[in-house]
Order: structure tokens, then sequence, then C-alpha cells
């Protein structure tokens, strides 16, 4: 449905999301923005102590306060409507619309295969994601997430003789990346609240900033790794191993 909206549509669709959005925080005072963060915070909390007893509970009387908080925002109610909208055009047209088989030139040759290749990660909102224990075989890595640690050991793998990419998107949660000595490495990470332990160097109010190292010989030695990172409250530490 969405994949079939043209780029300017959908851009139109973002922009008067993100307008409602601050005309409530304007006009509203946060309207229910307050309340979805606060009750993420303490779902967080009751997910890391979800062994016991008080954390299950906690997790999931604060989970539904941050659904409906989420529902109550004017830019979340503009998109379900927009999405229904959607929805009922794009189905009203398949009505409408034939299905045929394209007649291609029997003298075409389609040269170009695809080989799809299992993600070294899936993503995942509320848990925590971690590399095997035992060896594994590398993957580019492209994940996103809103709760929970990441952690990426690369000695238990054999990294290809070019650059490897690690790029992780996340809300609420820590970072570890554990590279070997061999390797040389480049880090790009922001952050709006957290803390960075990269290797020697330390940056222990990371609000709102971006940080960018490289090893000394990145640009010249391989086996290296890119590393883009990005957290909204969370600590990075990348360290040798």
């Amino acid at each position: 449905m969405f994949k079939k909206l043209k780029t300017d549509t959908f851009n139109w669709i973002v922009i008067v999301g993100v307008i409602l959005l601050i005309f409530e925080i304007i006009f509203h005072f946060g309207g229910a923005i307050i309340p979805a963060v606060f009750s993420a915070i303490f779902a967080y909390i009751g997910w890391k102590n979800f062994q016991h007893l008080w954390g299950k509970v906690l997790f999931g009387i604060f989970v539904i306060f941050f659904v409906f908080s989420i529902l109550n925002l004017w830019a979340v109610r503009f998109l379900i409507v927009v999405a229904i909208i959607l929805w009922l055009k794009d189905y009203s047209e398949s009505k409408k619309r034939k299905d045929f088989e394209p007649n291609l030139p029997s003298d075409v040759i389609h040269q170009d295969k695809l080989v799809k290749i299992k993600p070294l990660f899936t993503n995942t909102f509320f848990d925590d994601v971690r590399t095997e224990d035992i060896a594994y075989q590398w993957r580019d890595v492209n994940i996103h997430g809103v709760f929970g640690d990441r952690v990426i050991d690369l000695s238990n793998t054999v990294l290809p003789n070019d650059t490897a990419i690690i790029s992780i998107r996340h809300l609420i949660g820590n970072i570890e990346i554990y590279v070997p000595y061999e390797v040389e490495v480049s880090i790009h990470h922001s952050s709006v609240f957290g803390r960075a332990f990269i290797f020697n160097e330390e940056d222990r109010n990371l609000v709102n900033k971006s940080l960018l190292y490289q090893t000394e010989n990145y640009d010249t030695t391989y086996p290296r790794v890119k590393i883009i990172t990005s957290l909204f409250s969370g600590d990075i530490e990348v360290k040798r191993i």
C-alpha cells in the first residue's frame, strides 16, 4: 500500500504529521507525548526486571498506557486515517484491475540472478540482541530497535577482506561492540543522552552530540569495520578483544 505512494505524496503526509505533532506540543503542552515518554521509561524498567513478578506487572501496565498515549496523538490519528483511506483506495483499484501476463519477446534473456541472504539479526523492539558465542558467518548489520542492549562480538567470525558495515539505530539501551586487534575501525556515533567509551577515549557527557573516530591505518589497511550508530538514550562501548 505505502510502497505505491509517490515520493511527493509520502513527503506531504510526513510533513502534515510533523506539523500536527508540533501543534500538540505547543498548544497542548505536550499533549499525550509526556505520558507516552513516562510510560515508555517505566515499561523499560519493568522489562529489565522481567524475571520478577513486579517487573512483569510494571511492564504490562505501562505498555498498555504507552499504546493508548500514542493513539491519543493527533499525528498518529492522522496517520491511521490516511492508512485507512489508502487501503480503501487500493482495495477499490484492485477490484477494477484485471490480472494480466506480460508478453515478453522470446529472445529476452534474464541474466540478473538474486540470492536472498538471511540477515545476521532480525529487528526487535523489546529485547536484547547479541551475536552467538560460537563461530558464525559474517553478514553486514543494519538493525533498529526501541528497548534493550545490542552486543556484537567480532572475535567469533571472519570479516571480509574489505569493509564490514555495522549500522544500529536504537532508542533506549546500550551498544557494545568487541573488535579484534588486527581489525581497523571507524566509528560514527550520535546520541541525545548517554556516554561513549571508545578504546582509550571517553565522553561521559554525550548530550545531543556526534562523535567520529577512526584508527590510524583505517584508510589503507584491511580488514576494517565501519560502525554507524545512533541512540536516543544509552551508552556505547567499543573495545578490543
